[in-house]
């Protein structure tokens, strides 16, 4: 990927901010993210030259929606992302933590995003740190959240420990997934990822339980 637009605005060079403008436009917005992610998708190179000519917007169109490409590749890459629900008191936590947190049960990391942009994406994020950091502080961070308040709450509740640390726990298990799928190159979906990701909840969980929880 090319530096054209990636770090630092470039808004002002198209005349972007120099008044309330028009509302925006939905449609135009889908348009360039999906412009976007043909480019992100096919692991093609993504300027904002090349993104202007498929989308058929101009540049000042663009830049008054995302200043900066990095902008723009973090909205693009959170396409079919969701925040997840939070969760009830009543459940088994470590099974639903399981099945619906971390995507076992469907084989998914998140049923609306491919496995194979979460792979693009991977690749984008490690060649470039803004768009990493970008991309953790506007919609990982964000995502976290209901997790971490039911391990919270499993904390208040005494099934967890009350020294543990939610965070370092969130980091530890998701963790588990992405080993799998970056480390051992592997679909989350195969059998023996499956198997794994079960393995290692369950062991890291037996550390997170509270002494004499069931878990």
């Amino acid at each position: 990927m090319t530096g054209e637009g990636v770090s630092g605005s470039v808004a002002e060079a198209c005349g972007a901010g120099r008044g309330p403008g028009r509302p925006r436009d939905d449609e135009m917005d889908d348009r360039i993210l999906d412009a976007a992610l043909s480019f992100i998708d096919a692991g093609e190179e993504l300027t904002v030259s090349r993104l202007v000519e498929r989308a058929g917007v101009s540049r000042a169109a663009l830049y008054r929606r995302w200043p900066t490409l990095t902008d723009l590749l973090v909205a693009a890459l959170d396409v079919g992302r969701t925040v997840p629900p939070g969760l009830p008191e009543e459940v088994d936590l470590q099974q639903e933590f399981l099945m619906r947190f971390l995507g076992v049960s469907e084989g998914r990391v998140d049923p609306d995003y491919p496995e194979a942009r979460f792979r693009q994406r991977i690749r984008l994020m490690m060649a470039d740190r803004e768009l990493q950091r970008a991309y953790w502080e506007s919609h990982v961070a964000r995502r976290r959240v209901p997790v971490e308040d039911a391990l919270r709450a499993g904390v208040a509740r005494g099934e967890l420990r009350p020294d543990l640390d939610v965070e370092a726990a969130m980091d530890l298990l998701a963790g588990v997934v992405y080993y799998q799928l970056v480390v051992r190159g592997e679909a989350i979906n195969s059998a023996g990822s499956r198997a794994r990701v079960r393995a290692a909840v369950d062991l890291v969980w037996r550390g997170m339980a509270a002494p004499g929880s069931p878990g």
